[in-house]
């Protein structure tokens, strides 16, 4: 093959052997579910006392940050909010090199302990990803950032720490005009946390997930070793890095492509009754060369007065219509448009607008618009999180399921989930929309569907007082994955969560070989990145 494993593999047979065989021997997780018992509480499960003589080795160490052995319980949680892993030890670096020697130092005291590594940013896993049950969490959001550096040449783009905020890219990046091309739809998460998954939002279906839009990255495996990686450097563990769940590698510095920032968006919803000119036009809107630039949709099911909810934000093109409009009792769905500009040119984004919209066929009587700026646009889901902050409802239990479905059954999903297994969306919103992976890069680890259109299906649920509760959304968001199974629609998860190793090699599938070689390669023990439940850490033998 000719890759960099298979350098690996000549030059370090012997070593790799021994390495692979207790892998494989240890892949098989043992079956326990810390996450969740039959009551569906989330105990904070504390460190066994045999593990009490670790911290003082670690006091050994020589490093810029430091260590804290107590009052762990922040590293213990996540945005998901329902598995609880207590460490036996935060890192809060300061240096690449204090996240270098940790794991070499974890390394040489493996023949004795099975402590691992997970690196956290701003803990917005949904499963406890970014925990580490027993072992080190190391706080990413403590590393020194140094100064963004923008190139705005012919190929412009931002170095930027793996710890940084995408939202702080955001506003740097406009000093010269530019930005990232490519975004989730929250922007106050790290670098290093959405490029070891993908980042998609409606901009994907363009530019392909955040992933895409990288020129390089550095780098510290599972050896511990600082490597910078690129197309062309070390390509194999910068594609293995990218979407690769955190196993190959802790991201601590990448190169983003940037592009031209416009200064305004306009920004436009309509609706539809049946499903299938909803997608057919949502499908037509991203293979169109002069389209938006965000294409997004949304489930909404028995929802009563959604377009008066609208008008806080966005103006009806026909207000008399629109006020006659019922929601009450109905499946609709919501097609979700932005078109960026600048202010001198209204006149044509006007006229671009009007013949796209011309184009379609949602309901007549609910045409909404808004002009907002790029920024406002762009961080729309803080807002909602500063109101659910202030009335304490952001700290609850977020059991999101994130699905991919091929194009060819994405009609027999909605017919059987939309107004059958899910019967509401009262506990949260149901994100739709297709992207075109003829724009995405299939070198990368990210898994999706083996056909050229896929949609994005997000169930962005939140177990909130006084609604069904926790027990009830997971219950139901199991439903929808039995019936994907029985169904054999292809589907995928994103942010993808399993409990057994046949489920994650049913998941990647063709690209399971590959997925394990790369992690005897760059993690032999299965150090980094526990919470994915993929492989169990391993012993060294000596």
């Amino acid at each position: 093959m000719g890759s960099p494993v298979c350098g690996f593999l000549k030059q370090n047979n012997i070593i790799f052997l021994r390495f692979f065989a207790i892998l494989v021997l240890s892949c098989i997780p043992d079956g326990t579910n810390l996450c969740s018992n039959p009551s569906f509480d989330t105990p904070t499960i504390p460190p066994h006392s045999s593990s009490s003589s670790i911290p003082s080795s670690f006091k050994t160490l020589t490093l810029d940050g430091y260590f804290s052995f107590e009052n762990l319980k922040h590293a213990a949680k996540d945005f998901g909010n329902i598995c609880h892993y207590l460490p036996i030890a935060v890192l809060h670096p300061k240096s690449v090199s204090d996240i270098s020697s940790t794991i070499k130092h974890i390394l040489y005291m493996s023949s004795v302990t099975k402590l691992t590594v997970a690196a956290r940013g701003r803990g917005h896993s949904l499963q406890g990803q970014a925990q580490a049950y027993q072992g080190v969490v190391i706080n990413m959001e403590s590393l020194d950032r140094p100064s963004m550096y923008i190139e705005n040449g012919e190929v412009p783009y931002v170095d930027v720490s793996g710890s940084e905020l995408w939202i702080n890219i955001l506003h740097e990046t406009l000093k010269y005009g530019l930005s990232p091309k490519s975004w989730t739809d929250y922007l106050h998460l790290t670098v290093g946390g959405t490029l070891s998954n993908a980042g998609i939002s409606g901009q994907a279906f363009r530019h392909g997930p955040q992933i895409d839009n990288v020129y390089q990255l550095e780098v510290v495996t599972g050896r511990g070793e600082v490597v910078t990686c690129s197309d062309k450097e070390n390509a194999d563990l910068f594609y293995g890095v990218l979407g690769g769940l955190g196993q190959f590698g802790i991201i601590t510095r990448a190169r983003i492509s940037l592009g031209p920032a416009e200064k305004m968006v306009k920004w436009i919803r309509v609706l539809y009754s049946e499903f299938s000119t909803f997608s057919n036009d949502q499908e037509h809107l991203i293979s169109s060369n002069n389209s938006f630039d965000y294409i997004e949709g949304f489930v909404v099911i028995n929802r009563t007065g959604l377009l008066n909810n609208w008008r806080s934000s966005f103006n009806p093109k026909d207000p008399i219509q629109a006020s006659q409009f019922s929601s009450d009792g109905k499946i609709l769905y919501c097609l979700e448009m932005v078109k960026y500009f600048n202010p001198e040119k209204i006149d044509v984004l006007n006229q671009d607008i009007e013949k796209l919209l011309s184009e379609l066929n949602y309901i007549p009587s609910t045409l909404f618009l808004s002009e907002v700026s790029y920024v406002e646009f762009l961080d729309r889901a803080h807002l909602s999180e500063i109101k659910l902050r202030s009335k304490g409802l952001w700290e609850v239990p977020h059991p999101w399921l994130n699905l991919l479905i091929p194009k060819s059954r994405i009609l027999d999903f909605a017919e059987g989930v939309f107004g059958n297994i899910v019967k509401d969306n009262n506990n949260g919103p149901i994100l739709i929309y297709p992207v075109n992976k003829a724009k995405w890069n299939n070198r990368t680890s990210m898994v999706t569907p083996e056909e050229d259109i896929i949609y994005l299906v997000a169930f962005l649920s939140s177990a909130l007082p006084g609604t069904d509760g926790l027990e009830h959304i997971m219950t139901q968001n199991q439903h929808i994955l039995d019936f994907c199974a029985k169904a054999q629609l292809g589907a995928k998860q994103y942010l993808p969560h399993y409990h057994t190793q046949d489920e994650w090699q049913a998941h990647f599938g063709t690209q399971w070989e590959t997925f394990v070689q790369r992690k005897s390669a760059y993690d032999p023990l299965a150090i980094l990145a526990p919470g994915q439940r993929i492989f169990q850490k391993a012993i060294s033998i000596t």
